[in-house]
């Protein structure tokens, strides 16, 4: 039981530290080389750095000292403590670690591509282990531990978007408008993908007249459950039912095929599905709380 608690913070610290290297990564080796205006507190602090040279993680921890302290009550102390980590493991990476790697200084836009994909990753992570860097991620976090049906790369985005124009317009950098909202959108489209992908499917549903047949395909094809709906066809006034199913899109192809086989005349429809939850899936959870 030990030996299983271990394993399991172990991993959690793994996933973290790999975590705080991708998003540092996207900040120090592909958006600081162009001086992006970036968003949050990383933003603030890059334009500290840009215009007087300040490290930007001793920024980052400075800025973040007040908001982890009002977010603190809201989001609980196991919150609070695991951003403290990666807030500082990630300022850490971007002063010492990152400057050790190669910096791209290629093309302008696959820079910012490359900045929102690694920075979406890395933040994806991060929040999917109940954590955050702090900074907006703390007022992000927060207003979703409010409005737990609103996506967190929505959130995200809103608040990036009114940091990057207000930014630009102060500043009068158009470009660095456009740069840093198609980090921002990457960013968080790759937050949600990888957050809520893992949970994503299909559903497919099924007009037959063999359902416990097909039941049992889908059982043995898919090991996926099933649940069979009586209906009455609108033609022919028949009796049916309808038989539905949601698995993975490799599940699916196997299930489509199955089906046939069993029923040729089945009738079906297969819809996407953004998240499935219950057995056979992950929930996704973020600002727990305690």
């Amino acid at each position: 039981m030990k030996d299983n608690k271990y394993f399991k913070l172990l991993t959690e610290i793994a996933v973290l530290i790999f975590a705080c290297f991708m998003a540092a990564i996207g900040i120090y080796n592909f958006a600081d080389a162009y001086n992006f205006p970036l968003t949050g507190f990383s933003g603030i602090a890059l334009i500290i750095n840009y215009l007087f040279k300040v490290p930007l993680g001793v920024t980052t921890i400075l800025l973040n000292i007040p908001v982890a302290l009002i977010c603190y009550r809201k989001l609980g102390k196991r919150f609070f403590w695991r951003s403290i980590f990666c807030t500082v493991l990630y300022s850490v990476m971007v002063d010492y670690l990152c400057p050790l790697l190669p910096v791209y200084k290629g093309e302008k836009l696959l820079a910012a591509l490359c900045s929102g994909v690694f920075g979406g990753i890395g933040y994806a992570l991060i929040y999917m282990r109940n954590a955050s860097t702090g900074g907006t991620d703390f007022i992000s976090v927060y207003v979703k531990s409010i409005l737990p049906h609103v996506s967190l790369g929505k959130i995200i985005f809103i608040v990036d978007a009114v940091i990057v124009v207000a930014g630009g317009v102060l500043m009068g950098d158009i470009d660095g408008i456009v740069y840093g909202l198609v980090i921002s959108f990457v960013t968080n489209l790759v937050i949600d993908k990888t957050m809520y992908g893992s949970n994503a499917g299909k559903l497919t549903l099924i007009i037959t007249t063999k359902a416990d047949e097909i039941t049992k395909v889908i059982d043995k094809v898919t090991e996926r459950g099933t649940t069979v709906i009586d209906v009455k066809g609108g033609y022919r006034n028949e009796d049916k039912q309808m038989v539905m199913c949601a698995c993975n899109d490799k599940e699916m192809y196997l299930l489509e095929h199955a089906v046939k086989h069993v029923d040729p005349e089945s009738f079906s429809v297969v819809l996407e599905s953004i998240e499935v939850h219950g057995e056979g899936f992950k929930l996704t959870r973020v600002a727990n709380g305690d």
